[in-house]
Order: C-alpha cells, then sequence, then structure tokens
C-alpha cells in the first residue's frame, strides 16, 4: 500500500505533509505535490497533516485515478523535503471542484 495526493492539492499545495515524511517521497509540481509510489513506506504521518484531506491511501477507491499521476509526476518533478508557504491562494481554492481538469499544471515545481 501506498499513499497519494489527489486533485484536491491543486493550486493549494499545503506541505505540511512533506515535513513530517521519514523517507521524502515527496516530489513538487508547479501547482502541487505527488507522492512517489514506491518510496513511500505506508507509514501514514502524511495524511493527517494534510490541512485540506488531499493525501488518501491507495486502496481508498477515491485514490485509483491518482496513483498513475502520482507515479508519472514524481519521476518527473523535483524532490521536496521541506515545508513552504501554501500558493496565494489556496484558501480560496481548496473547494473547488474539477480541479485535475481545469487547473493542473504539467510544469515541475523549484523543489528544495
Amino acid at each position: 500500500m501506498t499513499f497519494v495526493v489527489t486533485d484536491v492539492c491543486i493550486k493549494c499545495k499545503y506541505t505540511d505533509c512533506v515535513e513530517v515524511c521519514p523517507v521524502d517521497c515527496f516530489y513538487e509540481g508547479e501547482n502541487m505535490l505527488v507522492i512517489h509510489p514506491d518510496e513511500c513506506i505506508d507509514c501514514g504521518v502524511c495524511e493527517p497533516e494534510c490541512p485540506i484531506d488531499a493525501i488518501l491511501p491507495d486502496i481508498d477507491g477515491r485514490a485509483d485515478k491518482f496513483l498513475e499521476l502520482n507515479r508519472d509526476f514524481s519521476e518527473k518533478w523535483p524532490n521536496i523535503t521541506r515545508k513552504k508557504d501554501p500558493m496565494p491562494d489556496a484558501d480560496n481554492m481548496k473547494d473547488k471542484k474539477n480541479k485535475l481538469e481545469e487547473d493542473f499544471s504539467a510544469n515541475p515545481g523549484d523543489g528544495d
């Protein structure tokens, strides 16, 4: 089992989860984070740290469509291991629907 970041993270990018990850398996895109599923050790410490519930275990049916997205982009984006400020409009974007279709960016973030 692994954990995955869902589209709830898009345009929010809270990084509380990154700070607690013992294996540094988070990767940063321009407007969201992903988890490398082969690096995640299934400890689960990241899930409760996310203030907008964007992280799910892969056994949750809602995570299905995000597992490959996490795998693909964790291979392309830089690793992130420290907490950063969320995106400027995060509070307004946290409840927006259809973010994957409308707001996702495949561009990499800055990483550490």
